[in-house]
Formats: C-alpha cells, structure tokens, sequence
C-alpha cells in the first residue's frame, strides 16, 4: 500500500507546486540519530552518521510528485455523478453559523485529518473532516470560510476526492501547477485581517500551528485557537461515535524481542544524554513499541489511544482505564509504570513544569495543547520565582527551573530497526499471508472462467474469509484495495456496496491489501487479468515490473538515503515517458503500523535518513491512467548487509531480503522487453515462492500456485 511520505495531514503553508519542498530539519537538531540492535547493546543507539533529516516532519506536510503538466485531472463538475448536495449543504451550513458565534468571531475554519496523535488511520469519533466534506481518504486538509468549502488532497486521492466531494466543495489538487497551499489559498481569498480559526487543543502538532501562523500573517491573517470548542463536533453533535474503549493486550516477549524494562532503562540514557529528565510520547505506535503492549482502538493498526510520560525514576501512562484488565495492570506495574486517566494529561504537564523538569518534546508530533500548557506552565514558574524566561527553545542546560528540549523522538528511528524476534515474526507472517493470498487467486481465477458475477466489496471479502483463517491473524492492516478497470487508477481506492464495480475478465484488476498478525504486518499488491491483455497493458506492466526488479536487486552503501534508490523504481517508466504520483517505498511496523518511518525510498530528496540494516520497507512502483487502469506491484523487502567482494572506503554495502512471496502474473509480462537477468530474476523468485509456500497449501491453491511459479523463457 502506498503511502506519501507517511503524511496523515496536509501542509498548511509549504509551497506544494515547487518540485523541492520545504523540509524542516529534526534529526539536525540532534547529537545524532538513534537505532535499535538487540538486548545486548543499549536499544537507542546514535547512527554513524552526521545528522539527518527525520522524514517524522513529512507527517506534518503533504509532498506530491514532480509537476507536470501532461498529468491533470479532469475537474470534479466533468465527472461527478449528479447527487443531492443537500446533506453537505445542511453540514457547512451550520458550521459556517457558528463564525459569528460570541467567544468564536471567525472568518474561516480549518479542519484537518489526523487526531490528537497524529495518526494516519483514526477512530471513528474524530473522523472530522471526513465527516464535514464526505472526503474519507486518510489524507487531506478541508478549509471552509463563509462562502466557499475547499479540500487539499494528493495525487493518490484525485479521482477519489471527484467521486465524494458534493458540488459545494472545491477540490484542490495538491502539487499540481498552479494550485496554491491552504495559506496561499486562505491570503488571496479573504481581505486583510481577517481571523482563522483552529482547533489547537490537540489536531495541530505544535511546529504545525506555529507554521500556518506566520505563513498568514503576511497577509496580516490572525490565527484564532479555539481551545474550548471544536466546531464540527458541535455540527456532529449525538450523532458522532463514542470513542473506543476496546481492552489492551501485551505483545509477547518472544515478537516483541526486548523486554520493556531494556528499552526504557535506553530510553532514559538517552534522557540524561540530552540533558532532559523527562519525555512525553505521544505517537501511538512508538508508546506500543516501547511498553510491548497492544490495543485496539484504530482500524487497521494494533494501538490503543493514550500518552506516556517517561521520567528518569518511574513512567506514567495516560489511558482509559477500562481497556487495562488485571493482567496488563499487573504487567505494567511491575515494569514500574503508573496508570493515570487519559484526560489529566495537560494537567500532569503543568505540574512537571512546576517542578522544575526539563521535558524531551518532539514538536512535529505533540499535540499544540502539550507544548503550548508547558510553555505557558514555564512562564508561571518564572514568574513565581521573580524571573522571566528567556526565550530559548534550543535550551538544553541544567540550570535551574524547567527547559524545554525540541528533539525528535527516539523511539521513531529505534522503532524502525527490528531485531531478530521482529524479523523472525516478520517472515513467518509472511508466508501465513502467502499461503492465504493463494488461496484467494486460486479461488477468485475459478470464479471468474465460471463467470460468476463479483463486485470488488465480494472478492475483498472473500480475502479476508482466507486470511482470518490463517493462525495469528487480528485484521487487515488497511482498507483491501479491490480496483477492477478504472477503479484501479484511483490510487487508494475504496470499494463500497451499492456502488463498486464487477471484477471480470476484460480489464485489469489491481489488489493492495495486507494483514495484521500476532506476529508481524503484511503488505502486499499484485495485478492481474484474466482474460487478454492489450499490448500497451503488457508494455505498462512490464516497466513496472522491470522498476520493481530494478529496486529489488539495488546494492548500495550504508548511509545512502531512500531517495537516492527511487529512481531505478521509475527508470524504465521514464524511458517512454511515463511515471506515477507517490513514493515507491515506505517503512513497515513489526506487528505495528503498516506504514512508519522515518526511511522511506522517494524522489523526495528532502528525507535524508539512511537505508539501516534491520529496517523494512515496501518497493512498490506503478503507473495508472486514469479512468482506465492501474498497476501497481508490491512487495515489502528488509534492508540486510550484501556479501560484496569489495568493499570501497572500508564500509558495508547494503541490500535488500524478500518478505513476501505471491507469484506474479506471467500473462503480463511482455518478455521481449525484459533482458536475460531481468527474467532469471523472474524465474529465481517464483522458485522460492513455490519452495516457501506450497508446503502450506493444498487442492486447487496448491494446483495454481504450480501453474503460477513455471519458469518463463526469453526466445
């Protein structure tokens, strides 16, 4: 599955239409970058390298592909379906009611995607601006003022945004030429002076809010913090969900490979290295990662809703207490770690800065309400002893009273490097994943020489039947990418009843799914047809094919960073001039997030984090035209060292150990433009899927999978 950069959010004000964005360094304000090894050496341990740029700033921006003007789409008004706008109507009506409410006094509200932790998949009960614009992609940023309704998307999410945007919503296309930011949007529309509101208690990161407020004052543009309210929970009112209150679990030692209290006792190594006597982590997955624990709050990721103090003598975590049973409560007290309500975390933030802590915040993922109540708690301790803090936020000093340090997190880039437990998890739910998937083919190929008639929600569905019978498995983890025909071109394409196509024999189907399992996270796309495909389907197939090969076979230096790998994704794509609209590679949680960072392999030069042995990433390259096809082939790859003969400079070099093992089609492959190695590549992969996975499958899974692996050969 496709992800941009990891972003969750939009940018508020980066020049999206310039083809080098805006990076805001934060592995550079750093002593170094931090990796995770085994048990037997500290977890959080510093990159040989110089400092980098930490792709976590890319949550907080949407970067898109280079610009070109031969790739447009067609404006919403020339494909949109005639519908009854009335719901939508009915919604920004009453939002636009409450600008001139007493206390609110706005001219425009900005409402973004993410939740209070940044997340990209969320809970239902903040799915705001899905619920405001009937845009339900996970990324994408929705403005409204008093008279127009505007929503930025990326180019995964064009043709999505045409179909469920009403007439009363302007669709940005982010990246494209010509199209503004939201600032630039918001300084050109409304007259100087007016006021914007947002939510900053907790769905604007603390750099993020700060950024929308100087790109709009230019324009002298007030932006409005409406602590006490939020305005389209106000619109929402009864009818939006309850928040989730599902029961945690802890995550085995024997997935998990390093025991809770290692990490922390590297964690606060790392504190006193710093200078700082506490830390606040607020990504969901870096606080399941560093307690081995488990939820299931958000679809599709095993994290439950909470934020983790860490001090150099205890931990507290802030949670509903009802998802702790008596195992896990026991769990974490002997790890040493208090429980505490998910709702007193400002106030326990407040009390931290009273005492005098020097606090370890990452500002590009703690919400604005934790670093603005500390700051605002470090004034009032100035004050009461008589001083006035300096403004300093690179202060890192020991002296007396509190201090804020604005570093990354260390757990992001100790997450991203597994250890052998993770990794073993990691193969073996691969392979539980492949034997499922065979399964599926086989079953869905025989439907469709029958001719039974199937939507793309029926073979999603079919798919996860075959999947949650394989041992260990929790959930998808994302929405089952089931595009038939030019559904495959709307990149992160949602199948829904009432509305999806049929999967047949006369076009192109493209399927991107993956699961969670008890023991690792899969991620996997094929395309396929199963009827004839034209020679331009072969030819569009095959380059990508040749770009996935491409990728896969890259041997490297250590240190290199992810972008310097994108392009053998796409050289042979641009050979005839094509390309595709997002990143060919991201990073994969163990058991966790099916997309993390920070490495991830994009033409974004921006992310300068390098490639470290022990990390997982996808090679995913594509191309799609819209309202005809989509191809897209993926398979997640775990950077290992490469048995060189020389080693230039005396450093490692580096390469790339398959995960997943699912044939691919041999009817689309047009063998005439593939070299010798190219198809010996072929022929060796679909030899180690039928060794790794038919022991696990057998009738007609095992029938097809033979069919599936027969070597090919170049006349």
């Amino acid at each position: 599955m496709e992800f941009t950069a990891a972003a969750s959010s939009l940018s508020l004000s980066s020049t999206l239409s310039l083809p080098t964005p805006k990076i805001v360094s934060r592995c550079s304000q750093l002593h170094g970058c931090f990796r995770f090894f085994s048990a037997s050496i500290p977890i959080f341990t510093k990159f040989k390298t110089s400092p980098s740029i930490s792709t976590k700033s890319l949550k907080l921006r949407l970067f898109v592909v280079r610009n070109s003007s031969s790739i447009t789409a067609k404006p919403s008004s020339e494909l949109r379906k005639k519908r009854s706008d009335s719901e939508q109507d009915v919604k920004l009506r009453a939002l636009r009611e409450l600008f001139s409410k007493p206390g609110i006094g706005i001219d425009a509200y900005i409402i973004p995607s993410q939740d209070a932790h940044q997340s990209e998949f969320i809970a239902e009960c903040y799915m705001r601006r899905a619920f405001i614009s009937g845009f339900t992609g996970s990324a994408g940023t929705a403005v409204v003022t008093k008279d127009k309704a505007a929503l930025w998307t990326d180019g995964r999410y064009f043709l999505q945004a045409e179909k469920q945007l009403s007439s009363s919503w302007i669709l940005m296309r982010a990246g494209n030429m010509g199209v503004p930011t939201t600032s630039e949007w918001l300084n050109d529309i409304l007259a100087p002076g007016c006021r914007v509101g947002i939510d900053p208690q907790f769905l604007f990161s603390s750099d993020a809010a700060e950024e929308l407020k100087d790109a709009i004052s230019k324009n002298n543009h007030e932006v409005v913090y409406l602590y006490d309210i939020n305005l389209v929970d106000e619109v929402w009112k009864e009818s939006r969900p309850k928040p989730p209150s599902k029961p945690v679990r802890v995550h085995d030692i024997k997935y998990a490979g390093v025991d809770v209290a290692t990490k922390l006792s590297s964690l606060r190594s790392e504190l006193k290295d710093a200078g700082a006597s506490a830390i606040v982590i607020s990504m969901l997955d870096e606080i399941a990662w560093l307690l081995n624990l488990r939820g299931n709050d958000v679809p599709h990721s095993p994290v439950m809703y909470a934020y983790l103090i860490v001090e150099m003598d205890g931990a507290k975590l802030f949670i509903d207490n009802s998802k702790v049973n008596l195992e896990v409560m026991g769990y974490l007290k002997n790890a040493g770690i208090e429980l505490r309500p998910y709702e007193s975390i400002l106030s326990e933030i407040e009390s931290l800065a009273m005492q005098g802590v020097h606090l370890w915040l990452d500002i590009s993922s703690v919400n604005a309400a934790i670093v603005n109540t500390y700051k605002s708690a470090c004034d009032k301790y100035f004050r009461s002893i008589g001083n006035k803090i300096k403004d300093n936020p690179s202060s890192n000093g020991q002296s007396g009273g509190p201090a804020g340090i604005w570093r990354t997190s260390p757990i992001y880039t100790a997450k991203a490097v597994k250890n052998q437990a993770e990794l073993e998890g990691m193969r073996d739910s691969h392979l539980r994943d492949a034997a499922a998937l065979a399964q599926f083919w086989a079953w869905l190929e025989e439907e469709i020489q029958k001719d039974v008639v199937l939507t793309e929600v029926e073979v999603a569905d079919k798919l996860l039947e075959f999947r949650s019978k394989q041992a260990g498995f929790i959930d998808t983890s994302f929405d089952t990418i089931s595009g038939s025909g030019p559904n495959g071109a709307i990149i992160h394409y949602k199948p829904e009843p009432g509305s999806c196509s049929i999967v047949d024999a006369k076009t192109l189907f493209l399927l991107d799914s993956g699961a969670q399992y008890i023991d690792g996270t899969t991620d996997v796309t094929r395309t396929v047809h199963f009827g004839e495909p034209s020679a331009w389907e072969k030819e569009c197939f095959t380059r990508v094919l040749q770009g996935h090969i491409a990728l896969d076979r890259a041997v490297f230096p250590e240190n290199t960073p992810g972008f310097v790998l994108d392009a053998f994704a796409r050289s042979s794509l641009w050979k005839i001039g094509l390309d595709y609209r997002h990143g060919t590679g991201h990073g994969v949680g163990a058991a966790l997030n099916v997309h993390e960072g920070p490495q991830s392999i994009s033409f974004r030069f921006g992310n300068m984090t390098p490639l470290q042995k022990g990390m997982i990433v996808s090679n995913e390259p594509g191309y799609y035209e819209d309202h005809a096809f989509g191809i897209r082939i993926e398979n997640l790859l775990h950077v290992e060292e490469s048995d060189t003969p020389n080693r230039f400079g005396g450093i490692v070099y580096l390469g790339f150990e398959k995960l997943t093992f699912v044939p691919i089609q041999a009817k689309l492959v047009d063998l005439s433009l593939l070299s010798v190695a190219e198809v010996d590549w072929l022929n060796n992969y679909h030899s180690q899927v039928w060794e790794k996975v038919s022991p696990l499958v057998d009738g007609s899974a095992r029938q097809w999978l033979w069919n599936s692996t027969r070597p090919l050969i170049k006349v």
